[in-house]
């Protein structure tokens, strides 16, 4: 099965029992497919979290926290408000936001679970350096939430497994003989190079876009995203793989995408009154 006939397998085109668990992402209206309860994600999530804030060093006082709860909360706000003031489906009504500063100065990264679970480490506010920069960082990991990627990506990976194993079947066992003769999962390494990378990167496009929204309707200067990209992209020199094997996109496109974005979410995206 190539590519173009797996993705129209698996697209929210499709028919059957695959049409009703698709959904679209808020804002960017991107199909997308959900097999996975979001509800249980979430607690899986939940738990996970917890057993991180038990083994990880927090900061659990000073400015650094103090400025991740204050951003957090305004994007919280702003959020809900954008959507209901666009009398829409809030995709956060059911989040459980908490936020926590991790202690690890050789991590530069933040993630933002589903149910909107967060965490800093204190390695990437070298990046950052003001409360512009550490919104963008954060708006692009609550962006991951708010579009349910994780959600997504669990569903693909069903499907994708799924898939694989019928067309073992019905080949014959030909692609475990490929498996067996290369001595490797060669076909999940192609599977994962050809179509589940390239979704990666698309959701962390999305992610960027969506991001610089919800930091400019929290009130933040957008225009510090390229700049911590920049920086980024000096702390890993010579560090990052290239492109078609990394779940990321590469600086330079980030760079360039958000560039283009920026004066388009100003505009239609302007800070929101809280009511």
């Amino acid at each position: 099965m190539n590519r173009r006939k797996f993705i129209q397998y698996v697209g929210c085109g499709c028919c059957g029992i695959v049409l009703n668990t698709c959904a679209s992402v808020p804002i960017t209206e991107r199909k997308q497919l959900r097999l996975i309860s979001e509800a249980k994600l979430n607690a899986q999530a939940s738990q996970i979290y917890e057993k991180i804030k038990e083994k990880e060093k927090l900061i659990t006082s000073g400015n650094n926290i103090r400025d991740i709860k204050e951003i957090g909360k305004k994007m919280e706000d702003s959020i809900g408000e954008y959507f209901y003031k666009s009398n829409l489906n809030d995709p956060t009504t059911n989040f459980q936001w908490e936020y926590i500063l991790i202690d690890n100065k050789k991590v530069k990264n933040a993630w933002c679970m589903p149910g909107g679970k967060i965490a800093v480490y204190s390695g990437i506010l070298d990046a950052t350096k003001n409360k512009n920069g550490l919104a963008a960082i954060m708006g692009h990991e609550i962006a991951h939430a708010v579009a349910k990627h994780s959600v997504e990506r669990a569903s693909r990976g069903v499907i994708l497994n799924t898939t694989v194993q019928i067309t073992d079947i019905l080949t014959g066992g030909k692609l475990s003989q490929v498996n067996r003769t290369t001595g490797m999962d060669t076909v999940g390494m192609l599977a994962q190079l050809g179509i589940m990378n390239p979704f990666s990167r698309k959701q962390e496009s999305e992610a960027d876009y969506l991001g610089l929204i919800f930091s400019s309707l929290s009130g933040y200067d957008i225009r510090e995203t390229t700049k911590i990209w920049e920086r980024l992209k000096q702390f890993n020199k010579g560090k990052t793989p290239p492109e078609f094997m990394s779940t990321h996109p590469s600086a330079e496109n980030r760079i360039k995408n958000i560039n283009g974005w920026i004066n388009e979410v100003t505009v239609e995206y302007p800070p929101i009154k809280i009511s």
